[in-house]
């Protein structure tokens, strides 16, 4: 009885260690690969990442503004008269721009930046001879017209281009409130305008005195009214020469 015993327990027993040997012996660890992402499309690849901690752009800004701003004053007639016959507008693509609004996105094409207008919460006439009588009105009175539209951190900015028609020999009323509003110490300003015969007239001068602590660029860009449509050449010309 004990032999049956003792032989059907070693039956048992190599029963035991075959299953042992069977098992599957534990896997050494190993650094993990990372998983392999689906290829991107080229224009998936090539379109910047979005950096949720920048200001939100303008809607005129550019993808990166280099420390240029340019901005401008423009009021585009709306009249019967062509850009040819002196009207201060250009037809773009079927699209009506103002001509300082024209020479300020011929500029950022030449140097980069971002696009700002000053604009106004009061509408000007779009009709030639009303609105050379509401601007010598506004001349007149010294008025300050308030404006709809601000920077909204102009720390970013060292170079500011500075647009504006030349009304009545003197700056628009609403040059006069932006540059009274803002602190442009530290900073170049380099004016361009579009004129009807005057140029700048003493225009840059009243910069200077209006921003004291910025350094104003005296030799601007002054481009007639009947040569806009034909004013890329000219705007290339004086941008290569500011060595910025």
């Amino acid at each position: 009885m004990k032999r049956i015993s003792s032989l059907i327990l070693a039956a048992l027993l190599v029963l035991a260690l075959s299953a042992c040997s069977a098992a599957p012996a534990p896997a050494t660890p190993t650094a993990q690969a990372p998983a392999e992402t689906p290829a991107q499309s080229p224009a998936a690849s090539d379109a910047p990442a979005e950096d949720p901690a920048s200001p939100a752009a303008s809607p005129e800004a550019s993808d990166a503004s280099g420390g240029i701003l340019i901005a401008y004053f423009s009021v585009p007639e709306t009249d019967g008269v062509d850009a040819v016959a002196g009207a201060s507008r250009v037809v773009v693509d079927g699209a009506v721009l103002g001509s300082n609004q024209y020479v300020a996105q011929l500029i950022q094409a030449e140097v980069g930046g971002d696009l700002f207008r000053i604009e106004t919460e009061q509408t000007y006439p779009g009709e030639h001879d009303a609105l050379l009588e509401f601007a010598y009105n506004e001349l007149a009175e010294g008025a300050r017209p308030a404006l709809a539209t601000q920077v909204e951190d102009l720390s970013r900015y060292d170079v500011i281009f500075l647009g504006y028609p030349n009304w009545n020999a003197d700056l628009p009323m609403p040059l006069y409130t932006f540059l009274e509003s803002v602190d442009l110490s530290g900073k170049t300003i380099l004016p361009f305008t579009v004129h009807g015969g005057s140029g700048f007239s003493r225009t840059i001068s009243t910069i200077q005195e209006l921003q004291p602590g910025a350094t104003v660029i005296e030799d601007g860009l002054s481009i007639s009214r009947n040569s806009v449509a034909e004013a890329q050449s000219a705007v290339a010309e004086w941008v290569q020469g500011l060595d910025l």
